[in-house]
This record gives structure tokens, C-alpha cells and sequence, in this order.
């Protein structure tokens, strides 16, 4: 910064002077000094426009709750995956532990980031990607990591492994075994830099923090019995289950058969390839995929699947234009322009990618859609997972233009692809940078 240009007093009294020219500068700041600025941008009349009613509704069973904690891509995808077990039990109510698989998650993630310090032990602790590893492990996840965790572990009933305080307040509990988990990263990059094996302590060092997760979440379940009334009264139970068992018996998909397809309009990024990301995941021997779609091709995909009756799991920055209220995501019911002296904001999905301004943070499940005249999707019906007291009873409603801008990844059936597509797919992928912001954690 050799020829940076200091504030001066001089421009200090140039901006005062035009700001006490303004009458109306100053009533916008009365107006905001008692309201939020979201609330005070945000017009119901306009919000009404965005209305709950939809052409295609799917019935799902009660909307959860993931409280203080990170795992809306877990809740997600247990929520996908109950309205099969709903169906197939015949029964109105069922939740699937997202505490079961959290645990698991939790624990193969430790792993994955011992694994990726070993990995990268001789570079110098200041690289960018050590430093990106170093960040540690979070609630957050990718539809991928689902997959991975089904395979291997299974699905349980709540029943079998319910909520506990830490599960569902999870950030004291995360920075403790970061903590830990850096302390590790300095050992064993230097039992590694001094040309002996790691593996032995790494082993040791995994003891430790299962039993730190058992502790904060409780033991994983390894049998339990799965009981359950049907809409017609009937009580059964089925005895001595393991959760593979349980999957196997009462999901039964073959849930590979459902891939990450994105919409990320970046140069680095052409449409019509997968990609995927290095140093991202959570089982080793997982993989982490996408393939990249325009949004009007992604839309066409969601839909295919929702009138056949299938939920999507999707992907967004639920950051940006929203009311928890009124359960509406709409860029046009939010008034920031006006209420912050008439500065404009124009960044377009690609400048927002590319510049750190948004990325996928939260993901929900799509249950519903609404066409225009033009025969378009103009708006979607969205199950959240912060309970029943946000929005209308836990969904919401997205515009057209809000979903277009901020939505990044949706999990279809591969069937729905065209074979053009589905080649695409299959092909191997281009491997982007850690810190790619196709790469963050919903």
C-alpha cells in the first residue's frame, strides 16, 4: 500500500456538510435509530404478493427443529428421507435421529481432518491450505456427506437416539474439540516431519474424542426396537433392528442414485461438467461431487422430481432478504435502497460468487412449486427445520427471483437427467480449491 490516500479532515467536512444538506438523510436515521434495519426495509404488502398457495403441495409430517445447532443439511436430509419411512409405515408422524447421525458425522469428520494434517504435514503451517484445514470441523455439511454417512451407519428413529442438550447447542462443545483438534494437528505434523508413522498416536488421539462425542451426545445406538401406531390405529414394533437394517427395511433407496447438481455461474466453472472439491468431506474413501447446471435447467430438474412426488433437498444463502416472521424470501419486499439514502446494490449471482459476497449457508427441503402465466416457476414452498414458531408453522415461500439468485445446489435422481447430462456427470471431475465457494458447508 505504498500510495494509499489517508481520510482527511478536509473530506471529513465535505461529507458532513452534504450529509446536513440532506433533511431526509437525517429523518431515515430517527427512523432506524428504534428498528432493525431488515424490519424496517421490509414491506408485508409486497411480501403478500409472494402467496402460500401452490400448484404442486406435497403433505409432509411435522416440521423439526435443529435449535442452537449447525446441522439444517443433516435435518434436511433426515426429513427426505422420513416421508419414505412415513409412506411405507403408512403412519402420519415419524422423525429420524439426526443426533445418530450428527455423532457419526461428528466422529468420521475428526478423522477426515487427523487425515488431511498427515497429508499435508510438509508444507509450512502458514500455507493456505493447512490453514484451511486448521479451521477445524463444524456442524455444517454437503448432500454427499449424507450419503456416505447412510452407507456406512445407517438411519434410526428418534426414539433410538433423541436430542440431547449439546446436539442441539452444539458451538461450546465445537470450539473445545477444535481446540483439541490443533493441538493434535501441531503432534503429529511433527511425529510425521520426523519420519516416523502417525497412525498409532492418530488411532489414540480418535479414542479420545469418541469419547468426548459420547459424552456430549450419548452412546451411538447399536439395536433398538422400532414401534409406531399407522393411520389406521394399528400399533407395531419391530424388534432387535440395526440402523442398516432399519434403512434397509423401511427407506430402502438406493440414495446414490441421488447426485449434487449445482448452479454455479462462474468462468472457472462451465456448465455441463462435475466438479468436485479437494480436502472436503467426511468418510474417507467418500466423495464429494457436483454437477453444473444452468438455473433454468436446475429448476427443470426440481420439478420433474416434485410431481413425481419426491421432496428436494436444496442448498441457498438463506442471509439474504428474508423474514422469519412472515416466512418469506423475497428480494423485492425488502426496501435497503431507499432506507439507506438511495445507494443501489447491483452485484450480479457471479460477481457475488466470485467475490466472497454470497455462498451456500443453510439447507432446507423444497416441497412445493407455483407457475406463472409464462408456464415458469414463480415461487416455491420451502420446509425448513427451525421449528414450528418460524414462518408459517416452519415453511416458508421463495419468489422466483429470489431463488434464481441465491440458490446453488439441488439433489435429484439421476433418472432425471438426460443422457448428455448424466455422461457429464459421470465423467471425472475437475477438482476446485478448498475455498472455493461451491465448497462451503450448509
Amino acid at each position: 500500500m505504498k500510495n494509499a490516500k489517508p481520510i482527511t479532515q478536509e473530506l471529513i467536512s465535505k461529507y458532513s456538510a452534504a450529509y446536513d444538506a440532506n433533511p431526509a438523510l437525517k429523518t431515515l436515521s430517527v427512523a432506524l435509530s428504534k428498528s432493525s434495519l431488515a424490519d424496517a426495509a421490509f414491506d408485508e404488502r409486497d411480501a403478500a404478493k409472494v402467496d402460500f398457495k401452490f400448484a404442486i403441495d406435497l403433505p409432509t409430517t411435522a416440521v423439526t427443529n435443529q435449535k442452537s445447532s449447525g446441522r439444517c443439511w443433516l435435518f434436511a436430509g433426515m426429513n427426505v428421507l422420513r416421508e419414505i419411512v412415513a409412506k411405507n409405515c403408512n403412519t402420519e408422524r415419524i422423525e429420524l435421529s439426526e443426533n445418530y447421525i450428527a455423532f457419526w458425522d461428528k466422529f468420521e469428520k475428526i478423522n477426515y481432518f487427523l487425515e488431511s494434517i498427515i497429508d499435508t504435514a510438509s508444507l509450512p503451517a502458514d500455507d493456505r491450505t493447512v490453514n484451511w484445514i486448521l479451521s477445524g470441523v463444524s456442524d455444517g455439511g454437503q448432500w454427499d456427506m449424507i450419503v456416505s454417512l447412510v452407507k456406512k451407519y445407517g438411519v434410526a428413529p428418534i426414539s433410538a437416539m433423541p436430542e440431547t442438550f449439546q446436539s442441539s447447542n452444539t458451538r461450546t462443545m465445537n470450539q473445545m474439540i477444535n481446540m483439541k483438534l490443533r493441538e493434535y494437528a501441531i503432534e503429529l505434523r511433527e511425529i510425521v516431519n520426523s519420519g516416523s508413522c502417525p497412525q498409532k498416536r492418530k488411532e489414540e488421539m480418535l479414542g479420545e474424542m469418541y469419547n468426548v462425542l459420547c459424552i456430549c451426545f450419548g452412546k451411538p445406538v447399536e439395536k433398538f426396537d422400532f414401534e409406531y401406531i399407522d393411520k389406521d390405529k394399528n400399533y407395531h414394533a419391530d424388534r432387535g433392528l440395526t440402523p442398516l437394517e432399519f434403512y434397509n427395511k423401511y427407506v430402502g433407496i438406493e440414495i446414490e442414485d441421488y447426485i449434487s447438481v449445482i448452479n454455479g455461474p462462474t468462468k472457472d466453472k462451465p456448465f455441463g461438467k462435475s466438479y468436485t472439491v479437494n480436502y472436503l468431506g467426511n468418510v474417507v474413501g467418500g466423495h464429494i461431487k457436483y454437477l453444473n447446471v444452468e438455473m433454468d435447467k436446475l429448476k427443470e430438474l426440481i420439478v420433474a422430481q416434485l410431481k413425481d412426488g419426491e421432496p428436494v433437498w436444496f442448498g441457498s444463502d438463506c442471509g439474504k432478504y428474508g423474514d422469519r416472521t412472515a416466512g418469506v424470501w423475497d428480494i423485492d419486499s425488502f426496501h435497503y435502497s431507499e432506507l439507506l439514502g438511495g445507494i443501489t446494490f447491483g452485484l450480479t449471482k457471479e460477481q457475488r460468487l466470485d467475490h466472497r459476497d454470497s455462498a451456500m449457508n443453510h439447507a432446507m427441503v423444497i416441497t412445493g412449486v407455483n407457475f406463472g402465466a409464462d408456464g415458469k416457476p414463480d415461487r416455491w414452498k420451502i420446509e425448513n427445520s427451525w421449528g414450528e414458531e418460524a414462518g408459517k408453522k416452519g415453511y416458508y415461500v421463495m419468489s422466483a427471483k429470489w431463488f434464481d439468485e441465491f440458490t446453488y445446489q439441488a439433489v435429484i435422481n439421476r433418472k432425471y437427467l438426460s443422457a448428455e447430462l448424466a455422461k457429464a456427470y459421470d465423467a471425472e471431475p475437475i477438482i476446485l480449491k478448498p475455498w472455493d465457494p461451491m465448497g462451503t458447508l450448509a
